[in-house]
């Protein structure tokens, strides 16, 4: 064999090696072009597209370390002093539907003191609902901080009501006026009156500088009710508050009851912004009555309290609150109370 027939014996032997080869070869697939994080913008700011979707999710929430100071402020120990940490996180859907915004709210506190006993709800435990529920236009279903609780003055001394209850509502809003109704589980303890309803009507209004509220509640169980007016108006270079609320009652809107309140209060505040960072709320109440018998009826000593909160932005989402309160019952010794808050948004 000479080499001229070797080199063209080799060269057909890789060709045949390449076909087969070439036979055999596997094709990568393309891969999928993957989607990305949508910003929404119809809802405000914060919120993005759940991939694959048209809801649009914001989550949110804070971190707060608190003390607070004052005579039996701890009620586990006694003491005249106590701090707590709280982590909320908050988790809001909407959507646009034919029947208006379609609503979701799941809101989770988590709290925590060396008082394993007590948090800051009065609860045994360290987590639990602060708010959840759907709304749908003005129709809203749940679990949720209602306008006792949500519409009070912006300092921490007023007593003007407190609750989070089970609810069903349907609320109007209008561009100066805003009118709603709910009706609310009340839940009593066993033997004193058990499961029950109780309903609330609001009307809001915004004429110019000033602000109107008037809310009324009636508790079935009870058989009483409560309302309440707040009014504010710009003045100067701040706002001035003032507020009244009367019980027919104790019931679980106000009174002594639930909210450690009287038979009827007065309360006046004003929110003044002293710089960018600053705010400054002085405010004083006077309470009437502030004992309920068995049977729902008021006496006892009157209360009054003044006091000062101040609002300090360290740098943006990060703040801190000092609140120093001056409150006597009757002819006992007065008494200092307040906090000292510092709390992280996001």
């Amino acid at each position: 064999m000479n080499i001229k027939s070797l080199l063209l014996g080799s060269a057909a032997a890789l060709a045949a090696v390449s076909g087969a080869q070439a036979a055999d070869a596997i094709v990568a697939a393309e891969p999928e072009p993957m989607e990305y994080v949508r910003v929404c913008d119809a809802f405000g700011t914060g919120y993005f597209y759940i991939p694959g979707t048209e809801t649009c999710l914001k989550v949110g929430g804070y971190v707060r370390f608190e003390v607070g100071f004052g005579d039996d402020t701890n009620d586990f120990s006694g003491g005249d002093w106590d701090s707590y940490s709280r982590a909320q996180l908050d988790f809001t859907a909407k959507s646009d539907t034919e029947l208006g915004t379609l609503t979701s709210v799941a809101s989770v506190r988590f709290e925590a003191n060396q008082d394993v006993a007590y948090t800051s709800n009065g609860s045994s435990g360290g987590t639990y609902i602060n708010e959840a529920y759907i709304q749908l236009g003005g129709f809203r279903v749940g679990r949720w901080l209602n306008w006792w609780d949500a519409n009070d003055l912006p300092g921490e001394l007023d007593n003007l009501g407190s609750n989070r209850l089970q609810s069903i509502s349907y609320t109007y809003t209008g561009s100066a006026f805003t009118a709603g109704i709910q009706v609310d589980e009340l839940s009593r303890a066993a033997g004193v009156g058990g499961q029950n309803v109780g309903i609330e009507a609001i009307i809001q209004a915004a004429i110019g500088p000033a602000k109107l509220e008037l809310l009324g509640s009636y508790d079935f169980g009870a058989e009483d009710g409560a309302v309440r007016a707040i009014g504010s108006v710009a003045v100067g270079p701040g706002t001035f508050y003032l507020s009244g609320v009367w019980s027919s009652g104790d019931n679980a809107y106000y009174g002594v009851t639930d909210t450690g309140a009287g038979e009827a209060a007065v309360a006046v505040a004003y929110f003044f912004k002293a710089t960018d960072k600053l705010e400054i709320i002085p405010e004083a109440q006077y309470i009437w009555n502030t004992e309920a018998d068995a049977d729902g009826d008021f006496f006892g000593d009157d209360a009054w309290g003044a006091g000062v909160t101040v609002n300090y932005q360290i740098v943006e989402n990060f703040a801190a609150k000092v609140a120093v309160n001056y409150v006597e019952v009757g002819d006992e010794d007065g008494t200092v109370q307040g906090i000292v808050r510092l709390q992280r948004d996001f």
